[in-house]
């Protein structure tokens, strides 16, 4: 029963903490979004196109008490759902530019809340404490099956280079071997992208605060949208990642209200053409490629009608 000690003490911590964090709460998250909700705007935002199942299993909220709040936010203009085109009985949740007005207004509040709890702590103690909380989350991440976090979200200022990054890194690997060109390729066409992304958009894959993958959707005509940038790092592989990038893209080409969607790859990369395939992309053209490897490669070009 030597445990015991340690388990007195840890109920001690969380007693303490549990009322701090009540306290803090009760100042940052107030009507008309009390912290649960504000939990599920956060939610929405972070795992953008996500489902109520999974916001359900990841925060732990009451099946009935999240179907209340999410009829609210959607009578209130705060997100939006769309019907699964591979499952009528499943439907992705979207913030509004409403919701996503709500969510920066939440952040600031909670940064403004815990800028003041600690504005009267020294420099000395906030490093302490913060490193204190590392080590917590660490040892409890380390000792447990907890899955790792997985986002996607809309691309910010400094993602677009990474984006670049992990495309010259990963084609330029002995797996593929492609050429320095390429990287310019991609390159080139990012820059025409931040110059001008009307009717566009740009998402990357984290997992644990990392980049790991990205997917674009470019504006072709009014009603033709072509994505891009789809990649994923192959250690996470596996994860649904690719599935999340491919369905946030569509589903921001519906929102869009664009009637058809293409994209360009190579005969080589199996993963996506797999995917392709599972969200109804057809091949309709090829044509060869010798600039970006030494061997030839065979460059593909699949089509989506979205209007069925």
């Amino acid at each position: 029963m030597g445990s015991i000690h340690f388990v007195e003490k840890i109920r001690k911590f969380n007693r303490f903490y549990a009322n701090l964090l009540g306290k803090i709460d009760q100042k940052i998250y107030h009507k008309p979004f009390p912290l649960t909700e504000a939990r599920v705007i956060t939610e929405i935002h972070y795992r953008n196109g996500c489902t109520a199942t999974e916001i359900q299993e990841n925060l732990g909220i009451d099946r009935g008490y999240l179907s209340r709040i999410i009829q609210r936010f959607e009578d209130e203009k705060i997100m939006i759902k769309k019907q699964s085109t591979k499952d009528k009985r499943q439907y992705s949740l979207y913030l509004t530019e409403h919701g996503i007005n709500i969510y920066n207004d939440l952040v600031q509040n909670a940064n403004s809340g815990v800028d003041t709890m600690i504005k009267n702590i020294s420099e000395h103690s906030i490093t302490k404490l913060v490193t204190s909380m590392e080590t917590i989350e660490t040892i409890f991440t380390e000792s447990s099956s907890i899955k790792p976090k997985v986002s996607i979200r809309p691309f910010s200022p400094g993602d677009v280079g990474y984006v670049a990054y992990l495309h010259g890194k990963i084609y330029t690997s002995p797996t593929y071997q492609f050429g320095k060109i390429f990287e310019y390729y991609v390159m080139k066409g990012l820059t025409d992208f931040l110059k001008n992304n009307d009717g566009g958009e740009l998402w990357v894959a984290e997992v644990n605060g990392e980049i790991v993958g990205s997917i674009a959707i470019t504006k072709f005509s009014d009603q033709i949208a072509q994505l891009r940038w789809f990649i994923l790092n192959e250690n996470y592989q596996g994860m649904g990642i690719g599935k999340n990038l491919i369905e946030t893209a569509l589903g921001f080409c519906r929102e869009q209200k664009y009637d058809h969607v293409f994209l360009w790859t190579v005969s080589t990369l199996e993963a996506a053409r797999h995917l392709y395939k599972k969200y109804q992309f057809t091949l309709t053209e090829e044509k060869p490629n010798d600039e970006w490897k030494d061997t030839l490669l065979i460059e593909e070009r699949w089509d989506l009608d979205l209007t069925l």
